[in-house]
């Protein structure tokens, strides 16, 4: 993980540095890498210095346990000032606890469950995102063709939930006061994930008299 968001950052232009406890696991970095290699532990504070932090624009704390990364993302959030901060967590039972400190999280394992769930299981069955707490997800939804013609509007009124965006022959677009559902439209919306049963039996029914 590390050595890959290493790459697509300095691609993108970024410098970057990176800190590991293990020298071989540089390895990983290809040949022509341009960062920053420090040998250390990710919540030392002269580790940190010398990997720069102190100019750093982000700090990513993806080591494989919880602990460090959340002490690490603390340690660069409120001794050193960075904004942004970002702590991969295993156990996603402890992300709404960490974000509470201010800490965004991303839950690898709830995450790549998630994943994997879309792959084979039926469209819309799993959402696109989850936010840390899992009270709050974006999802596909699949919908009655006797919504095709309808506002969107009078869609989101009807189900009583959000779209988020939807997929028109590949393009993606955000819904205006006077967009119309279309054959082929992929609606995606935001919601509690508790009202997600409730949202999918309204639009998997015709819109009733008067939507």
């Amino acid at each position: 993980m590390g050595s890959t968001l290493a790459h697509i950052l300095e691609d993108s232009g970024h410098s970057v540095a990176i800190i590991d406890r293990d020298p071989q696991a540089f390895r990983r970095l290809r040949a022509g890498f341009r960062g920053r290699r420090v040998t250390g532990i990710g919540f030392d504070r002269d580790v940190l210095e010398e990997a720069g932090i102190e100019s750093a624009g982000a700090y990513v704390a993806v080591s494989s346990g919880d602990n460090s990364n959340i002490i690490s993302a603390r340690v660069a959030r409120e001794t050193f000032g960075v904004d942004n901060v970002v702590a991969r967590i295993y156990d996603s039972r402890r992300a709404e606890v960490y974000q509470r400190l201010g800490i965004p999280t991303v839950a690898t394992v709830r995450w790549t469950a998630d994943q994997i769930l879309r792959r084979v299981l039926p469209e819309g069955a799993e959402p696109l995102w989850r936010d840390p707490t899992g009270s709050v997800v974006l999802a596909e939804v699949a919908y009655h063709p006797g919504w095709i013609g309808t506002r969107s509007k009078d869609l989101e009124e009807a189900a009583a939930t959000r779209v988020a965006f939807i997929n028109r022959m590949g393009e993606t677009l955000l819904p205006r006061n006077d967009s119309v559902v279309q054959e082929g439209d992929i609606l995606h919306v935001m919601a509690a994930e508790n009202d997600m049963e409730r949202i999918n039996k309204v639009l998997s029914g015709a819109p009733e008299e008067g939507h």
